[in-house]
């Protein structure tokens, strides 16, 4: 690290300068069914460098990949070609993230753990869940890893952090004398909850068997669906993603601040705010790309676009006074809807889609629904073989969010959100 800092530093073409290295331990074991066919670890780093150039008013910028076999010679030519790549980008100027020191590690109970007790914990935990009657874990594979990030740059940000992160992999299935069905589950967590990994892999091994009793329902049908928190995620990404610096800056956005993203509305009104960290994500950080210092914004407030959001540079061109930073995770406020209000009529909800697909310039949201569940009023059956579609407006006008709240992926908010009187077809 020293010696390509020295090296960018020698380059009079250079303006300014990033160095960014991810070090990264792992811990990995891959079952056929019950039987641990390999273990693997391993321990790599990896060291990119961005070169900016100042030229005719502007700025420029290259990065290229520092490899271990290369010497000294070859980095300075590196250098020397990203500086000429960098004089051909007509950036509008910026500043880089000015000087900050930090060093820290995201929450976690996994940091002490021995790496081969802790995957065979979460093996046990996993294969716990597999218990289901005509129902096996085809395959299983665990990722155990240490992720740290350092970013230095040439305006006195050193900064480093730390995450512990854990990948499942696993293919629950289901099998009779006449057909194999299977689903594909990915799990992820920064902190070991056995109780919670054995819930979650049963929740699977359910919807697998039900997967294959699910008959398509007699259609065309309207119907309130139900989101879970992975297509949730998906609809309040791209609410928020409207609302980015850089999206707004290319002039591709389509609300305003002082908006309301909710004309008319007769549900639950939206509260959402990006975070740097959302605790059990693996998309937490203290810090982005840039090396930039997160912080925590609320962008939509009851239903309306509050603020916005995203990279320094970006945030300068739009003369944002204070930057919030690349922010990764998402808490939407719980809602209204209880359980008991959510069986007072029939819905749908979708258990397993092809993806939601969200279209806010066209006004529509709709996908492909593989697995989903028929709440008739008295009775619940497995259901598949349809889609959905609807109106992005009058779904945002008329959704409710569920009292309760998880996390799931980069999303901490309501565990239900029911969309009103979808097309079924």
């Amino acid at each position: 690290m020293n010696d390509i800092i020295e090296l960018l530093k020698a380059d009079p073409s250079v303006s300014a300068w990033r160095v960014t290295e991810k070090a990264t331990v792992s811990y990995e074991l891959f079952f056929v069914h019950r039987d641990l066919e390999t273990v693997r670890a391993t321990d790599t780093a990896e060291t990119q460098v961005t070169v900016y150039v100042d030229h005719d008013g502007k700025r420029g910028d290259s990065t290229f990949t520092v490899y271990r076999s290369m010497n000294e010679a070859d980095i300075a030519a590196k250098i020397e070609n990203a500086a000429a790549r960098a004089k051909l980008v007509f950036n509008e100027p910026y500043e880089l993230p000015g000087a900050g020191t930090l060093e820290a590690a995201l929450p976690t109970n996994m940091a002490d753990a021995d790496p081969k007790r802790l995957a065979a914990d979460i093996a046990d935990a996993v294969y716990a869940a597999d218990d289901q009657p005509g129902g096996s874990i085809n395959a299983l594979e665990i990722f155990l890893y240490r992720d740290t990030v350092r970013v230095l740059n040439s305006s006195g940000v050193d900064k480093t952090q730390t995450t512990h992160r854990v990948m499942i992999e696993a293919i629950p299935t289901f099998t009779d004398d006449k057909e194999s069905v299977e689903l594909y589950e990915d799990h992820r967590f920064t902190s070991f909850d056995p109780a919670k990994v054995t819930a979650e892999i049963a929740e699977k091994m359910r919807e697998v068997r039900d997967r294959h009793e699910a008959k398509k329902p007699q259609t065309p049908m309207k119907i309130n669906v139900v989101l879970r928190p992975k297509e949730t995620q998906r609809l309040l990404a791209d609410l928020a993603r409207d609302l980015n610096y850089g999206v707004a800056y290319s002039h591709a956005n389509l609300h305003e601040i002082g908006d309301d993203l909710q004309k008319d509305c007769t549900g639950d009104r939206i509260t959402l705010t990006m975070r740097g960290i959302v605790e059990g994500s693996e998309r937490s950080a203290y810090f982005d790309d840039d090396g930039m210092t997160l912080t925590d914004i609320c962008i939509i407030k009851d239903g309306k676009a509050a603020a916005r959001y995203g990279s320094s540079r970006f945030g300068q061109y739009l003369g944002i006074e204070k930057p919030s930073g690349d922010l990764r995770c998402t808490e939407v406020a719980p809602g209204t809807l209880s359980e008991t209000e959510l069986a007072s009529a029939p819905y749908l909800e979708c258990a397993s889609m092809s993806g939601l697909q969200v279209d806010l310039y066209n006004d529509y949201i709709g996908g492909e629904i593989r697995l989903a569940y028929y709440y008739d009023g008295e009775k619940t059956v497995p259901v598949t073989g349809i889609t959905m579609s609807g109106r992005l407006s009058a779904v945002l006008s008329g959704l409710r969010l569920s009292e309760t709240a998880e996390v799931s992926g980069a999303y901490l908010g309501p565990v239900k959100l029911l969309m009103p009187d979808m097309e079924i077809l």
